[in-house]
């Protein structure tokens, strides 16, 4: 498949950087979207001489033109597959408290990132019958507490997608979204991370309201980054979206999301609210909030 191209942004690190190689390993010739010289290096460390780096920030629209006009110099003599819009980043904490240019950030990455990719290589893959790859999460089926900023901006890749599948259909370019449950990626390390920098920056009425809460959130994003499936998983569900004769339009990759994605559909908002509740561990009232807050400020370690 070596006439055969591919374009992953987010490839760093995590899925997208699994995904390339995976890509490569199966002959393609992948180009890999990093922002930064040691990752390049890292890829072309790992990978075969296929496997190219390209400098791609998707909030760049020069960078973006620029990744386009490269790929459509380089597959003048072959075939591009598709691309695949992996690049993201997760804001977490209470809507209340998330600074708006922190929700600025998380909608320009993950949501506006994948429409300026798609504006730029539409007309190639309009000429290669190529495919669009989006890599979503099964927040953006099931939204969480303490994640809405990242919930949002996957919930709207739903949308995006499920309306290029449509617009697209004409000139034979399908259209998938990859559904993740856990993984073991560095984004919710970072993720948590931020979070961390949320509560110390921020007014003291949010550890009072929300602290609680975002403690547990935070242990539940160590928990599943730790027992996710690895990244390799949701790689092998991008190879069957770009290369199957019949590719479907959603994979949901992982026991959690194969599981949680179909009951979402089917139970009741006020069920899901309460199971969401039960298994976060998030109180149900706001004396409940107020006596735990008063715990953990008498507590040595919270002193």
């Amino acid at each position: 498949m070596d006439d055969t191209a591919v374009v992953v942004s987010g490839a760093s690190t995590g899925i997208g950087r699994a995904t390339a190689l995976h890509l490569d390993s199966l002959g393609l010739r992948v180009f890999a979207g990093v922002r930064r010289d040691e990752d390049a290096e890292s890829l072309r460390r790992d990978g075969s001489n296929r496997l190219t780096p390209i400098r791609l920030d998707v909030t760049d629209a020069e960078q973006v033109a620029a990744a386009a006009r490269q790929l459509s110099e380089a597959v003048q003599d072959s075939r591009l597959a598709g691309i695949v819009n992996n690049a993201g980043i997760a804001v977490a904490g209470p809507v209340e408290f998330v600074p708006l240019d922190l929700w600025r950030t998380q909608l320009e990455i993950n949501v506006l990132g994948v429409v300026s990719m798609v504006q730029a290589f539409t007309p190639l893959l309009r000429e290669s019958r190529g495919r669009i790859v989006t890599v979503g999460s099964l927040g953006g089926r099931l939204a969480q507490p303490m994640a809405a900023p990242y919930c949002a901006s996957k919930h709207a890749l739903e949308a995006i997608s499920d309306a290029l599948r449509l617009e697209l259909r004409p000139w034979g370019i399908k259209v998938s979204l990859i559904q993740p449950g856990a993984v073991k990626t560095p984004i919710w390390d970072k993720g948590v991370r931020a979070g961390s920098e949320l509560l110390r920056n921020a007014p003291p009425e949010l550890r009072t309201l929300y602290g609680a809460a975002v403690d547990i959130a935070s242990k539940m994003a160590i928990h599943e980054n730790e027992t996710g499936v690895e990244p390799t998983e949701v790689a092998r569900a991008v190879e069957h979206a770009l290369l199957s004769s019949r590719p479907r339009t959603r994979y949901p990759v992982g026991r959690q999301a194969k599981l949680l994605i179909p009951l979402s559909r089917l139970l009741p908002d006020r069920l899901k609210d309460e199971l969401l509740l039960r298994v976060s561990g998030l109180p149900r009232t706001a004396d409940a909030t107020a006596s735990s807050s008063a715990q953990r400020a008498e507590s040595p370690a919270h002193a």
